[in-house]
């Protein structure tokens, strides 16, 4: 099994399912997405990953605006969001470009659209017309679940304005929790790693990058970098929701968690972030 970015032979990981490249540090997981399976959402509360996701992806949709405002050409007005899930980008965006959303589980999207925001239920690029072309394509904690990730990043090329920006906000394989989940791992406790790869979710991650390993892949396709920024993992505002999420039901654990985090904010600063963006240009 060749490395995706540099084509060097992968190596077993911590897990069956979990490779790693040794060159260029690249990890893959042979992962199943079940998008659209009836089953899938008698598992998993939506209104609980809402509330425990709502408060820390608003503050840093915010960053991310204010970055694509300030990296896309003038005059850019169309904006694509793959992967819109409950519309919170495309409220944040709106004031700012014409905006899209696309959102391939057909519930998420039938509730996001009930909202009155514009958001197309499929797959991307299919679900886009032949002739639509976007000044901004964003993919926020999206292109980490796509397992043909160089044909999505050839449709970006295709799909966007020349001069036009991609924006990839996604987890970041340097980050402090997901070194420390591979320590857990190592010694035997596979519930935080499995947890960060998002296994037994409907859309699993299939890819974990850094920004010089996701750029090395973008530059492929004739995207040049433009700015890399990390955003926080961890922010107090909306945290014990978050812990409830991922809880079961646990509260005297919840609690204890929330006191540790709260404790630790100060020095998690110190610490590469979970979470990288990566803004790439159309020459």
């Amino acid at each position: 099994m060749n490395c995706l970015v540099c084509a060097q032979q992968t190596m077993p990981g911590l897990s069956a399912w979990h490779r790693v490249c040794p060159a260029c540090r690249y990890e893959s997981a042979a992962l199943e997405p079940t998008i659209n399976d009836a089953q899938v959402h008698v598992q998993v509360d939506e209104a609980q990953r809402e509330a425990g996701l709502k408060a820390i992806r608003q503050e840093n949709f915010k960053t991310i605006i204010g970055y694509a405002t300030a990296q896309a050409a003038p005059g850019a007005r169309r904006l694509l969001d793959v992967g819109a899930a409950h519309g919170w980008f495309l409220e944040a965006a709106s004031g700012h470009f014409q905006v899209l959303g696309m959102e391939p589980d057909t519930a998420v999207a039938q509730q996001t659209a009930a909202r009155g925001l514009p958001v197309r239920q499929g797959f991307f690029p299919d679900a886009l017309e032949a002739d639509e072309r976007f000044d901004v394509i964003v993919f926020n904690d999206v292109i980490e679940h796509i397992p043909d990730i160089r044909s999505a990043l050839a449709a970006c090329h295709e799909r966007l304005t020349p001069g036009g920006i991609l924006v990839l906000n996604l987890p970041n394989s340097r980050g402090f929790f997901y070194r420390l989940s591979k320590l857990f791992a190592r010694a035997g406790w596979r519930a935080p790693f499995e947890r960060l790869w998002q296994k037994g979710l409907p859309s699993p991650h299939v890819h974990y990058f850094q920004a010089e390993n996701l750029s090395r892949l973008v530059g492929m396709q004739g995207l040049e970098l433009k700015m890399t920024a990390e955003l926080p993992a961890v922010r107090a505002a909306g945290m014990l929701e978050r812990l409830r999420c991922a809880s079961q039901g646990k509260m005297l654990g919840v609690y204890a968690q929330y006191a540790a985090v709260m404790l630790a904010l100060p020095l998690l600063r110190m610490f590469p972030s979970d979470i990288v963006v990566c803004i790439y240009r159309k020459p």
